[in-house]
């Protein structure tokens, strides 16, 4: 795959010629560049689809200049290489620098996040191809919003890979999407529950259904495989085996979403930026110069893009009207759509008057919304939850019981509690703890994912179970 940075394919000897002078720059970034996308000078390069199959498109750059000062350079002259490098070598710590070259895959979704790590592997010597990952719902689906931002954050990754002249393939994972997370998201809501598809997205696809897509289509080329998640890995030379640590932004780390890896899977992934502030990642796409520098940040679950999260569960679930039930009076307040479009703590989407109101509890087997305006007084403890169907990530039940500095988290966000007691059991022989933490939450709610730590270190998760603090009204209308 030579660099195309006209409609004319070089010639032979014109590759060759290029070949000739790149082999003179470092092995790492000859052996990256010779699957790369030119670089040009201009800040904004046009771009132009190379090849189209129905897994995965694999796009080049148009090279376009925008300076007679600094034309572009074309078959037998020098085609410029992305030579920039961190003021500070420490922003590469995380890019495991004394391992390169390393062939690097790398997720790159159009948020500077990852565009930074990749130009920061760019610069510790990897080997770097990046993916972008499409993945939305199925085609057939009845997409009528036309609101979908996937495109967009297509030409904004086709950019930066100009930009740092790394080749940029798109691999289609909407069926293994929908089928691996959506489904059962879906499900979950339809049972009254509350499931984090990013959780599920990490586990299974990013890290999961992408590696298999990888090892099939490219076996044995990737050593790595890199994103731009807001956490950190600490590795054992020894023995291999790694750690999932905390990042250097608290309120923006994500080992919450990433408590659902396996051991396999994160031996061999790599977080560059999962070290840093947000502001020094902003610094770093600056001094970069890379075309997303100043794109703000995306918000909400990744399948439904700019889609509210209530039509889609509309379209899927239907609606099924049924009572809000004050919790303290028992007094039928309206109607609600259904009650799968309601979670503990939920304010919005009531439609009462004299509120605010809460939803405080749900009856998914009688369809009623139990709701309060004494949400935060409810005499009703919040600070215990049973927690099921545990994932370690070191593939090994850690002493939870006896872990002095016990924390967990039961959403994502800065807020992690310490836990006052942890112990385990069994219920129909399926191994369940029960966890009391230092002080109430006001949002717990059955299938949450309790993220557990040892001081900075991810263990694991699991999730929360009923019976639990959503039967609120339940309790207070049997002892009514």
């Amino acid at each position: 795959r030579g660099c195309v940075v006209t409609d004319t394919q070089p010639t032979p000897s014109e590759s060759a010629n290029a070949r000739t002078r790149l082999s003179r720059t470092c092995f790492a970034r000859t052996v990256a560049m010779a699957h790369a996308v030119a670089r040009t000078v201009a800040p904004k390069p046009t771009l132009k689809k190379w090849n189209s199959t129905r897994h995965h498109r694999c796009y080049r750059a148009h090279a376009v200049s925008s300076s007679a000062e600094e034309p572009v350079r074309v078959h037998g002259a020098s085609l410029p290489l992305f030579d920039w490098v961190p003021e500070d070598a420490a922003a590469l710590r995380l890019c495991e620098p004394a391992s390169a070259p390393l062939r690097v895959a790398v997720l790159l979704s159009g948020g500077v996040d990852s565009s930074v790590a990749l130009s920061l592997l760019q610069a510790a010597g990897h080997e770097c191809v990046a993916f972008y990952l499409q993945i939305w719902f199925q085609e057939d689906f009845r997409n009528t919003w036309d609101a979908c931002p996937w495109e967009e954050d297509l030409r904004v990754a086709e950019a930066v890979c100009a930009r740092t002249g790394t080749a940029l393939e798109t691999v289609a994972l909407t069926e293994a999407y929908w089928d691996l997370v959506v489904k059962d998201s879906v499900e979950e809501i339809r049972k009254g529950r509350t499931p984090n598809p990013d959780v599920l997205c990490n586990s299974r696809v990013k890290f999961g259904a992408f590696r298999e897509w990888l090892a099939k289509t490219h076996p044995g080329r990737f050593d790595r495989v890199a994103s731009g998640h807001y956490a950190a890995v600490e590795r054992d030379d020894v023995t291999g085996d790694a750690k999932l640590v905390m990042s250097g932004d608290s309120f923006k780390d994500q080992t919450y979403f990433l408590a659902d890896l396996s051991q396999e899977q994160l031996r061999s992934v790599m977080f560059p930026v999962g070290g840093m502030p947000k502001a020094e990642i902003r610094q770093l796409a600056q001094s970069a110069e890379l075309p997303n520098a100043g794109r703000k940040d995306s918000q909400g679950i990744c399948f439904l893009g700019k889609v509210k999260f209530s039509e889609f569960i509309a379209e899927h679930l239907g609606e099924m009207p049924g009572d809000i039930i004050e919790v303290e009076s028992g007094t039928v307040l309206g109607k609600h759509r259904a009650y799968w479009f309601h979670t503990i703590g939920q304010r919005s989407g009531l439609f009462l008057h004299g509120g605010p109101w809460y939803v405080a509890g749900k009856d998914c087997v009688n369809n009623i919304v139990y709701v309060t305006r004494d949400y935060y007084s409810l005499d009703k403890a919040r600070n215990k939850f049973t927690v099921a169907g545990f994932n370690w990530i070191s593939g090994v039940e850690p002493p939870l019981e006896s872990i002095e500095n016990l924390r967990v988290k039961v959403r994502h966000g800065e807020k992690i509690y310490p836990c006052t007691s942890f112990t385990f059991g069994a219920v129909n022989g399926e191994r369940v703890s029960d966890v009391v933490i230092d002080e109430d939450d006001q949002g717990l709610a059955p299938g949450q994912y309790a993220v557990f730590y040892d001081g900075e270190e991810c263990l694991g998760c699991g999730k929360i179970l009923e019976p639990n603090v959503g039967a609120i009204g339940l309790t207070r209308q049997a002892t009514a």
